[in-house]
């Protein structure tokens, strides 16, 4: 992608008043949301999509990679009538969350019926999902180019015609667009925060994410989410039926890279070992550990001495395997005159949360509400007041959740003794206090 500061004045095709870049779920989610909201649905909107158009087919296997949904993000799929086309297709709730620590007993537990009365995740294969956005998308009057190759950006240039001013988005076919409200949702490596010339900070993590689809070892009602923090990062069992569950599991690059070349009766049972192996323990931490849980039952609070035993996994399903890097971004601006950030482009995290897309998807119902309430009072789809409420709504509800992430992210990776039972007796005490599982949740879901 080359950002330009001089886009010749050539033919433009079409004018638009807005042009969401990037056609993935936030994306499409985002033009999907502009196109029903009564306030915006007269608005001339594009959507660029870099990929061809694909035709979707519900197959008997699952998909290896999924998002774990929260409620707002159902609302949000429910007041767009997405989430009826993921009804009638397939997903799998999550109504009790359990993570544990392989270094000591200290565990947290999250149950539906503690917490709220309903489920805590839903747990959905991103094609499904996006196909499910696009089926609603397509009944609205948004415009979409699929195969879209974007080579250069120029923003809020003003026309000939003495107009106000506007962006420019230059194809690599020639053809060029004009919008006055540009949108980056173009993922990670946003060319729209480049354009913008906002300060990205970013940093890999020593670590890929591997995933697989997994068929378990008992048919099971299997609507619990297990985290397992290990020494080398977290594996994670994400229900998906009565049979089969979803993975990710977070390790070092080297790791990973052995993992995939596994035959997958031995990455089965290296699986099976990072689930179920009692790894080396500091008999201080122990002994620590145990005087913490009396006194917790002596005061009549739990423990953490009642816990479910994670299932086994039989077999994974052919060729699901894969893995994908992991690593942390924040841009210090998701705004710019005449333009937005939304999802990736603005935020990326640490998946051991599944807080990502949800971030994406709570951007996407913001920037949709106050440009509605923005236009309803008078003010013009770029003015400054409507646009920076966005960022500093979004930045205070982000930043602490990607902070929080990423502390547990390293927490979690040290084994030293000491670290062991700071982060063991803060586990236990945070699950033994109900209110604060509460805040936890609360936050988790918005």
């Amino acid at each position: 992608m080359h950002v330009s500061n001089t886009i010749e004045d050539e033919k433009i095709k079409a004018k638009y008043d807005i042009i969401v870049a990037g056609g993935g779920m936030v994306g499409c989610t985002l033009a999907c949301a502009l196109g029903k909201n009564p306030l915006l649905s007269k608005l001339k909107v594009l959507l660029l999509e870099g990929n061809t158009k694909q035709e979707f087919h519900l197959n008997t296997e699952y998909s290896n990679r999924v998002v774990a949904l929260n409620q707002n993000t159902k609302s949000l799929m429910n007041s767009l009538n997405v989430w009826r086309h993921v009804e009638n297709a397939r997903l799998q709730p999550v109504r009790y969350m359990q993570v544990w620590d392989a270094c000591s007993d200290a565990l947290i537990s999250f149950s539906s019926s503690e917490v709220f009365d309903d489920d805590l995740a839903y747990i959905v294969e991103n094609d499904l999902l996006l196909n499910a956005i696009n089926q609603e998308l397509s009944t609205n009057n948004v415009d979409v180019v699929y195969g879209a190759k974007i080579a250069e950006y120029q923003l809020l240039r003003r026309d000939n015609s003495g107009n106000d001013p506007e962006s420019l988005v230059k194809m690599s076919n020639g053809d060029v667009y004009a919008c006055k409200l540009l949108i980056g949702a173009d993922g990670a490596n946003s060319a729209v925060r480049q354009a913008m010339g906002a300060q990205y900070l970013s940093w890999n993590y020593d670590q890929k994410g591997v995933v697989a689809t997994l068929h378990l070892a008992e048919e099971t009602e299997n609507t619990t989410a297990w985290q397992r923090f290990l020494p080398t990062g977290p594996v994670a069992l994400l229900p998906l039926d009565s049979k089969r569950s979803s993975l990710v599991w977070s390790t070092n690059h080297s790791h990973a890279t052995h993992l995939l070349k596994l035959p997958d009766e031995q990455f089965v049972d290296a699986l099976n070992d990072a689930l179920w192996k009692q790894y080396p323990r500091s008999s201080s931490v122990d002994t620590c550990m145990s005087w913490v849980s009396g006194l917790l039952r002596r005061v009549g609070l739990p423990d953490g001495a009642v816990r479910q035993l994670p299932p086994s996994v039989k077999n994974i399903a052919p060729k699901s395997r894969a893995a994908f890097p992991l690593g942390f971004g924040h841009s210090t601006r998701y705004v710019a005159i005449g333009v937005a950030l939304v999802g990736d482009a603005a935020h990326r995290v640490h998946p051991l949360a599944g807080q990502g897309v949800n971030l994406g998807f709570g951007d996407v119902k913001d920037l949709t509400d106050m440009l509605a309430d923005a236009l309803y009072s008078g003010l013009e789809l770029t003015h400054h007041s409507w646009l920076e409420k966005y960022e500093t709504t979004r930045q205070r509800h982000n930043v602490p959740t990607q902070l929080a992430v990423d502390a547990l992210h390293r927490l979690y990776t040290v084994d030293l003794a000491p670290v062991v039972l700071l982060r063991s007796v803060g586990l236990q005490l945070t699950n033994a206090i109900q209110p604060v599982k509460k805040m936890i949740i609360s936050h988790a879901t918005t």
